[in-house]
């Protein structure tokens, strides 16, 4: 091993751990290590911009803006209440539900579908009586399933379509993939439905959670005559800035007053509704002419009104408030919401509310207010996971399907070879702007910036493996152990560590570091490259095991009310299954 790759190698291993860790945004720890790499002469200019012009990289782009008219139209879930309205059976609503998802899912980004449909699957599990527990990881597995289908599927299978034309080779053509992907989507949905949902408790969802337990969650105060701020605002009153509570809302005889500003005034007779560490009331018990009231009943239902509602929200991956403390962001006046409890890894964050620090698939309960609704249509901070009260627009509906036929017709010109998917994805986000599908800036809204600056640096973390030998070096290494037990066992190696990679980092950034390293293996063993690639795509694709390596796992993990470990009674079985599938239609096209 020569210094060089020694280097890279440590520097790879960091980046590892910071994402697994959690030390920074995953797209700012990835571009750290490109960085790194090129401050060091590792990688020249050139070589770690490549990333950013990458075809792979600049299609996905693209894609988001398509995804994003589709669904801004709501025509996905209108479809999907339809498809809901007649169904009273778990399985049977599972398979009603799932199997046109991973159809779906094969032409779409994955995201927008399920932040489309968890809230229209909560409400009639709601009205039916069943935890949604039992349909939301399934809802995001078969988006995973159906991504493995198609090129268009997921980001993934661009990524590695990208680096295959960098390398010299001919690329993915639009239904290459479904040579594996659609034996692992069938077979994978007939396990969810018979077997896999029934592995799934029954979990209660987190406004259910905080009503059972509201005295940890809220406390009532009352204001006396004797209280020296009547009259006065919030802020004066040092309300503003507790050590533990936070003010939610103030009930005022008929009137409830949400969110609560800073300039709001007191009035004798307050009933103030304190949330946050309930444990620190006695701060408030210490100021004049403030009553702690005992004994009373409060409930989530109390606090909404004409104006308010309670809103379920999931912090999103490219949030503007990822790492910022709550108090620090401006919540109450940025989105006319304040926040009543936040939830991480299914658990209450017992601490200050403005003290908390956001993290990507936080849940948070909001008290929202009037213009809530309205603030979070302009921003891709929250997926909002409650059904809201949205009219259907019929000129909404017309887009969805303008949108939805510049899709097709995208796909029909891939498929026969008249443009490329490059081309073929710009003339289609042509034509949603020129008809006025979208904005300009909805179309740059709907683009997940993070995740193409994450994709773009892996290029980079990639190149510098391949460029020092640590590919070649790791190759070696795997060869020597898994080639005196045959092909057979060479691929399910390549699979496992790009499955891992794919549960601990991210499924684009896994790909993009194991492509390297799968075409020297794939050179040392003499075999043909194009099955390697089709395996490392599926592979970094298939995140079944835990909540954090794929972007719509860790939508569905607070909403449904999951613990860790219900992704591994589900999802071990089932990536089995997917691995077992992949390795052998690998082997028998590709490689024999």
């Amino acid at each position: 091993m020569t210094f060089e790759i020694g280097f890279v190698l440590l520097v790879v291993i960091l980046m590892m751990v910071g994402l697994v860790f959690e030390l920074a945004r995953p797209d700012m720890i990835v571009f750290v290590a490109l960085t790194i790499f090129l401050l060091t002469g590792i990688l020249t200019p050139d070589e770690a911009l490549k990333g950013f012009s990458n075809e792979g990289m600049l299609t996905i782009a693209l894609l988001f803006i398509i995804a994003g008219a589709i669904q801004k139209s709501g025509i996905v879930d209108q479809f999907t209440t339809k498809l809901l309205k007649e169904s009273k059976s778990t399985s049977g609503t599972l398979l009603k539900t799932l199997v046109p998802v991973s159809s779906l899912s094969a032409f779409l980004n994955n995201t927008p579908i399920v932040v489309a449909l968890t809230p229209i699957i909560r409400k009639w599990c709601a009205d039916h009586g069943i935890s949604p527990s039992k349909f939301l990881i399934p809802l995001s597995y078969a988006t995973i399933l159906g991504g493995t289908i198609t090129l268009l599927g997921t980001s993934t299978n661009l990524v590695v379509h990208g680096l295959m034309l960098d390398f010299g080779m001919e690329g993915f053509s639009m239904f290459q993939l479904g040579i594996v992907g659609v034996p692992s989507a069938i077979i994978g949905l007939l396990y969810i439905v018979t077997v896999g949902y029934k592995l799934l408790p029954d979990h209660k969802i987190l406004t259910d959670t905080v009503n059972e337990q509201s005295r940890e969650y809220l406390s009532e105060v009352r204001v006396e005559a004797d209280f020296p701020y009547i009259n006065q605002s919030i802020e004066k009153a040092g309300l503003r800035k507790l050590k533990g509570l936070y003010l939610i809302e103030i009930i005022r005889n008929k009137e409830k007053i949400s969110p609560v500003r800073s300039s709001t005034k007191i009035q004798q007779g307050d009933r103030l509704i304190f949330t946050g560490l309930i444990s620190t009331i006695a701060e408030l018990q210490q100021m004049k002419g403030l009553r702690v009231a005992a004994g009373t009943d409060l409930n989530l239902d109390m606090l909404k009104n004409g104006n308010t509602k309670l809103v379920e929200a999931v912090v999103s991956h490219q949030s503007s408030l990822l790492y910022k403390k709550i108090r620090d962001t401006g919540f109450r006046s940025r989105f006319d919401a304040g926040v009543i409890a936040v939830h991480r890894n299914s658990e209450r964050i017992k601490s200050k509310i403005g003290e908390i620090t956001l993290k990507s698939g936080d849940s948070l309960l909001l008290l929202a207010g009037p213009d809530f609704q309205k603030r979070m249509a302009q921003s891709n901070d929250f997926y909002v996971v409650t059904a809201l009260d949205t009219p259907v627009c019929l000129e909404d509906t017309r887009k969805g399907w303008i949108a939805l036929g510049a899709l097709l017709s995208m796909i029909l010109l891939v498929t026969l070879n008249v443009l490329t998917m490059f081309k073929a994805m710009s003339l289609a986000v042509v034509i949603l702007l020129l008809t006025r599908v979208l904005t300009p800036e909805e179309a740059k809204r709907s683009v997940q910036f993070n995740i193409l600056l994450l994709i773009a640096s892996s290029f980079g973390v990639g190149m510098a493996l391949l460029k020092t030998g640590a590919a070649e070096w790791i190759a070696n290494g795997l060869v020597k152990v898994g080639q005196p037990f045959g092909i057979i066992a060479m691929l399910f190696i390549i699979y496992l560590i790009t499955n891992l990679f794919t549960e601990i980092i991210t499924n684009s950034a896994a790909a993009v570091m194991m492509f390297p390293i799968g075409l020297e293996i794939a050179n040392q063993l003499n075999i043909d490259p194009t099955g390697i690639a089709v395996m490392i795509a599926i592979a970094a694709s298939s995140s079944f095991v835990t909540p954090i390596g794929y972007q719509t796992n860790l939508i569905v993990y607070g909403p449904g009310g999951y613990k860790f470990t219900d992704y591994f009674k589900i999802g071990i079985p089932l990536s089995l299954i997917v691995m077992t599938i992949t390795v052998f239609i690998v082997n028998l096209v590709w490689i024999s």
